[in-house]
């Protein structure tokens, strides 16, 4: 018995004093492991179009060739898959993100920091960097910047066609699965039981998806606070302009 912290090379005497204990079927022994917590890099340096003569984005499995291509990766395990961000809107470079699982001393991570390595004809650099969590999506009213526990919002907005009432409820109070004999044509009821079949728009980005749909744009720059950011000023001003014109009984520009 020991009150030291066990290192890498204990792993090897542990697991042969579990596998030969007499209570303890040896074929079902995992192998030991170091209890492991989860660390944050970046890459910087690197080019957002790495293919030459073409417009070709720099993808998450470009990035694993990469690192699988690297001996400084070695003996690193990614916790997610990397994220490529753009540094800015008209640069060229691009911003990686990466997380690893590492021992509790952050030994892998002190090794990595601050390495540099080619990326083709580019010498990038690998630099330490806090959580990069996401930007927060709220399941209350579906708009993106703040967590569900912070809306301000009074009662709840649905995710598939934007109504006062929860997402659960869609079928109860949703207008568009209630019968209509005054419209042309005439909408029939929804059979009690089926899904909604109707098809509704984003209200975020407007596309054919519900709002927490991964082809969302602004899920897919949930990375990119300056994107959200510029998306909701326009978005902003485009209904400060509707605003303005309905009160001066102009068409906006």
């Amino acid at each position: 018995m020991t009150n030291k912290v066990a290192q890498q090379s204990d792993m090897s005497i542990i697991d042969q004093y579990v596998k030969n204990s007499n209570d303890i079927n040896s074929l079902q022994v995992e192998e030991p492991c170091l209890p492991k917590s989860k660390l944050y890099l970046k890459i910087i340096g690197i080019l957002y179009y790495p293919h030459a003569n073409s417009q070709e984005k720099l993808t998450s499995n470009d990035i694993e060739t990469i690192l699988k291509q690297n001996h400084i990766f070695d003996n690193i395990s990614l916790a997610s898959k990397p994220r490529v961000i753009k540094v800015s809107p008209k640069s060229d470079m691009a911003i990686v993100w990466l997380d690893i699982w590492d021992v509790q001393s952050g030994y892998n991570a002190k090794m990595l920091i601050n390495r540099c390595f080619n990326v083709g004809n580019y010498i990038v650099t690998i630099w330490g960097a806090n959580m990069n969590s996401s930007i927060p999506q709220c399941k209350n009213y579906w708009k993106w910047g703040h967590a569900t526990f912070l809306c301000r919002i009074q009662g709840a907005k649905c995710i598939k066609c934007n109504g006062p009432h929860k997402s659960d409820h869609h079928r109860e109070f949703s207008w568009c699965c209630k019968a209509n004999a005054k419209i042309n044509p005439p909408r029939l009821e929804t059979k009690k039981g089926e899904p909604c079949p109707h098809s509704f728009k984003c209200f975020n980005c407007r596309g054919d998806h519900q709002a927490n749909s991964n082809q969302c744009l602004f899920w897919k720059h949930r990375f990119n606070r300056e994107w959200h950011q510029k998306k909701y000023t326009k978005i902003h001003e485009n209904r400060s302009k509707s605003i303005c014109s309905e009160v001066n009984g102009t068409s906006p520009q």
